[in-house]
């Protein structure tokens, strides 16, 4: 798996980030989390990260002090920063310190994607160039295959003699590509793979003119003369003592090693058919692409799906989903529609629904966090049985919190006439939770929930909301209004006031002083 450690000093964002990432990656990445840099840094020396997503401005420790500290570790993570519209100047620092990109909050789905899909395919590479050493001639063949698949200025270096000695003159005769992966159980247990390609080699051992490599992104691709290789491929396996299924998608037939990418495009989409075709082990992109018929995405269906979620109309949704998801047409459909529809419910129920109950919900949708992408299912049957469960589970979880919503914004609203008050009180979110005996992890849920920000964020707004009215309607010294509003020493109160205001305490005193002169 690979190592993900998420550092913000927002809980919400960063279980948040980890919801929409599994549910589009399921059971990929191994999750560690931070509230500052310096934690960051505790966790990094204990085992390393191979990703890290960093926020810039955090207490103790902030994301660009974390960034120069880790020039100084021998292993580091591939960085993306995290932060606001204003933080450009950040970000600068950020790319001097090697970050490989900048995402702005609140992160778009697909920026977050297409980052994580870029920095998974540089991990990966880099892993496999790591392999090379002592690979013999075979081997050699097959990295000049991945070099031209993976690299589009690759084609003048790949001369018709190097063809020659790699032993791939044939493949200017014409082939065929496959696309291999494996289903079910076994798939995961086999640790490496090289373990995989080694399996299907020793299945293919005694034939002519075929040739095993990567794809550059984590796959295994396979090229033969003679397409019935893949058939016969095929059969052994069964045949075998493997218990995962294997699954390949083929080509048409191609001449010439240029063709080499659009063969391979071939197979990715011919892949995709296999969530409503699981009976099928060799999938065929010459009969996939007779798939011409197409229907319109029932998005208004999606709609009334969406309204009825919390209705407790449980009938209603089954039937609904039953014409949204209707088997007799996406039998027949492009898998495009298929795909667009997946999308459509991410985004119109699924995603709408953390955005409200946030990580209330986090657990529930975590759970099925595989629906989020359809090529996590062996079989179409299964997506729609998940996506079912999870649209029932949701359609309880929003009865239940209509319910408590009342007694809920009843006690949040006396937290928040309690703050008014005990402002200059040592607070902290275990004394407010504990003084309304509520849950602290409830608590910090419910008040972000109410109020749409953290209750610290909360306090100290509401703090230097006092301030400011201390600064220009009595002459108080900065030091005695900074422990009046309760902020723990005058250092951290001037520094907080000047990053929220921009200017200084004093300098808003005169200010404001200056402008009310003006108006009378």
């Amino acid at each position: 798996m690979i190592n993900l450690l998420i550092v913000d000093d927002e809980k919400n964002i960063r279980r948040g980030l980890q919801s929409v990432i599994e549910r589009q990656f399921p059971n990929l990445f191994n999750y560690r989390f931070a509230e500052n840099g310096q934690e960051a840094l505790e966790l990094l020396s204990q085992e390393p990260a191979d990703i890290m997503f960093t926020d810039i401005r955090m207490p103790i420790m902030d994301g660009i002090e974390l960034l120069e500290q880790l020039q100084d570790h021998p292993v580091k993570p591939e960085v993306v920063l995290l932060s606001g519209y204003n933080d450009f100047v950040y970000a600068q620092k950020g790319i001097r310190c090697a970050v490989k990109d900048y995402l702005v909050k609140p992160v778009m789905r697909e920026e977050l994607f297409s980052v994580l899909e870029r920095l998974m395919r540089d991990i990966r590479m880099r892993e496999e160039r790591a392999d090379k050493a002592g690979e013999d001639a075979v081997l050699v063949a097959a990295e000049l295959v991945t070099l031209h698949l993976t690299q589009k200025d690759a084609g003048d270096a790949i001369t018709q003699n190097k063809l020659k000695q790699a032993g791939l003159s044939w493949l200017d005769t014409g082939y065929t590509l496959g696309l291999l992966t494996r289903r079910g159980r076994g798939s995961q247990t086999s640790s490496t793979d090289a373990v995989f390609r080694n399996q299907i080699a020793e299945l293919l051992q005694g034939h002519m003119d075929w040739i095993l490599t990567r794809d550059g992104k984590g796959g295994t691709i396979m090229i033969a003369r003679d397409p019935v290789m893949f058939y016969q491929l095929a059969e052994r396996w069964r045949l075998s003592v493997y218990e995962s299924q294997l699954r390949i998608a083929i080509s048409e037939s191609v001449q010439g090693i240029e063709q080499i990418r659009w063969a391979y495009s071939q197979t990715k989409q011919t892949l995709k058919y296999s969530i409503v075709l699981p009976e099928l082990d060799v999938l065929d992109y010459t009969s996939i692409s007779e798939r011409n018929e197409r229907h319109v995405v029932p998005v208004e269906l999606i709609g009334r799906l969406s309204n009825l979620m919390g209705m407790g109309r449980g009938n209603e949704m089954k039937q609904l989903l039953n014409q949204i998801l209707d088997v007799r047409i996406i039998s027949c459909c492009e898998i495009g529609y298929l795909e667009r529809i997946s999308q459509l419910l991410n985004e119109e129920l699924f995603d709408k629904v953390f955005h409200i109950y946030g990580n209330r919900v986090l657990d529930l949708l975590s759970h099925y966090a595989s629906v989020g992408h359809i090529g996590n299912f062996d079989c179409f049957e299964h997506y729609y049985a998940f996506v079912e469960q999870l649209l029932d589970n949701l359609d309880r979880f929003i009865q239940d919190r209509r319910e408590q919503a009342p007694t809920e914004q009843n006690t949040m609203q006396k937290v928040v006439a309690y703050l008014q008050t005990h402002y200059a009180d040592n607070l902290n979110m275990a004394v407010v939770s504990n003084h309304f005996s509520l849950n602290y992890s409830y608590f910090s849920q419910a008040f972000q929930e109410y109020y749409g920000e953290s209750f610290s964020n909360y306090v100290r707004r509401l703090r230097l909301d006092k301030a400011k009215e201390l600064l220009v309607h009595s002459d108080l010294k900065v030091y005695e209004i900074s422990d009046q509003v309760g902020f723990e020493n005058v250092k951290h109160f001037t520094r907080i006031f000047k990053d929220t205001e921009g200017i200084t305490a004093l300098e808003y005193r005169s200010q404001r002083r200056l402008f009310e002169i003006q108006v009378i």
